[in-house]
């Protein structure tokens, strides 16, 4: 089995391949489309800023084959953001594969709650989904992100911070995770697991 790993300007890849090969799964870095399209899984990480992340996206193209992916897909944290359909963050259409914006926390206590959301929340509301199958309790996952997914009929798990917010997505063949499951201990290593078995 050969796992697709897009590469583009955003940052985390190469923690995401240390889980991937611990896995056992053969996993390549690239930005080559016909590579991608050959691959049976492909994985969409990312940390960094929307508005630049797409566009490198599309001048290499990449946009128009995450479109076109029939496989089972994967995005990671930046990558969940980039499949929806606009971001707050700096105004950014995004690839619109799920009918949903992402917005910037508001903390309504600065003392309480800080932005950027870092650090371990836990999962929950798990929808009967095979990505979200058996995961270990407690299901805590490791997150670091500004901006969040609204909840929407695509989301399968969410998490409190601040408020309800989008963990999981689902559409079709397209599944995609807000926190880094690759730096997330048991659980996270659940989920891509549960990933590969797609």
């Amino acid at each position: 089995m050969k796992i697709a790993v897009i590469k583009y300007n955003a940052g985390n890849v190469q923690s995401v391949l240390y889980a991937l090969e611990r896995l056992g799964a053969d996993a390549v870095l690239t930005d080559d489309p016909e590579e991608i399209h050959a691959a049976d899984k492909v994985i969409f990480p990312g940390q960094g800023e929307a508005s630049s992340a797409m566009a490198y996206l599309k001048a290499r193209q990449l946009d128009q084959v995450i479109k076109e992916i029939k496989q089972p897909f994967l995005g990671v944290c930046l990558g969940l953001q980039l499949l929806c359909e606009h971001s707050e963050e700096n105004d950014t259409e995004c690839l619109g594969i799920f009918p949903v914006k992402v917005k910037r926390f508001i903390p309504e206590n600065s003392q309480e709650f800080k932005v950027p959301h870092v650090g371990w929340n836990e999962l929950e509301n798990l929808a009967d989904n095979v990505l979200v199958k058996d995961l270990p309790d407690p299901k805590f996952l490791y997150y670091v992100h500004s901006y969040y997914a609204e909840l929407s009929e695509a989301t399968i798990a969410t998490t409190h911070y601040i408020q309800d917010f989008t963990a999981i997505l689902h559409r079709d063949n397209y599944w995609a995770i807000q926190a880094h499951p690759e730096k997330s201990s048991t659980v996270g290593e659940k989920l891509l697991s549960n990933f590969l078995t797609i």
